[in-house]
């Protein structure tokens, strides 16, 4: 089995959601008492919101690249960044390491594109949202269209990505909004809807709305234990 390196604590709410999944992805898989080989280093996430608000983008690249040469040392085969944001710098961050980055975007796209869904909705921070990274990925290399919510709604979900779900608050009003959003994507042609925001099916699970929704931090855990295995 290779050991998974897990770039988490961004935050360590949906940190603990993948520690989670790959071992009991693991344990499904080879049964008994197996559970995951991880290598793991989770950073203090307060000074790194503060930078991403200030659009400091070189400096959170700097640090989650130091972060991520301490994985690959601890002796990871290969990279997982723990959170859909911070591929923004996905691409420093794979500069400056040796091993394989698994990404977010790439194994979601793929399990968009195995069931046959061609327009998709997309929730996240507004940063993932409205920025291109995630979604220019999502468009030029798989052909999915991508829908976003309007502005209002957008500043909605990061709202309560930054002010709750981060800090582990689950409240039902905010999942009456997410789930009403999640319908307005639907009526605008949206087949399916990304969580796009890590935190996101800590709030909204499948069993809340018969729009099919894809857990990127579920869809990541597996993909990382299929990659182990």
């Amino acid at each position: 089995m290779k050991t998974i390196g897990l770039l988490g604590g961004m935050s360590w709410e949906s940190t603990v959601r993948y520690y989670r999944a790959i071992n009991e992805g693991v344990k499904n898989t080879l049964g008994s008492l197996h559970s995951a080989k991880i290598a793991m280093y989770s950073v203090d996430f307060g000074p790194i919101e503060k930078l991403q608000h200030a659009g400091d983008w070189k400096a959170i690249a700097i640090m989650l690249s130091g972060a991520a040469q301490r994985v690959e040392s601890a002796g990871a085969d290969f990279l997982l960044i723990c959170t859909n944001t911070m591929h923004k710098v996905a691409p420093e961050i794979e500069k400056s390491i040796k091993i394989p980055l698994l990404h977010i975007a790439d194994a979601t796209a793929e399990a968009l594109v195995h069931e046959g869904i061609k327009t998709v909705g997309l929730l996240g921070t507004a940063f993932t949202m409205e920025q291109d990274f995630y979604k220019g990925r999502l468009s030029e290399n798989y052909g999915l269209n991508v829908l976003i919510p309007n502005e209002e709604d957008r500043q909605i979900v990061h709202k309560i990505i930054y002010q709750e779900l981060c800090l582990g608050k689950i409240r039902a009003d905010s999942r009456t909004e997410y789930l009403r959003i999640i319908d307005a994507l639907a009526n605008q042609g949206a087949e399916a809807v990304i969580l796009g925001c890590t935190e996101i099916g800590m709030l909204v699970t499948q069993r809340d709305t018969k729009v099919r929704l894809f857990d990127t931090t579920a869809i990541h855990a597996q993909k990382a234990v299929e990659c182990a295995i």
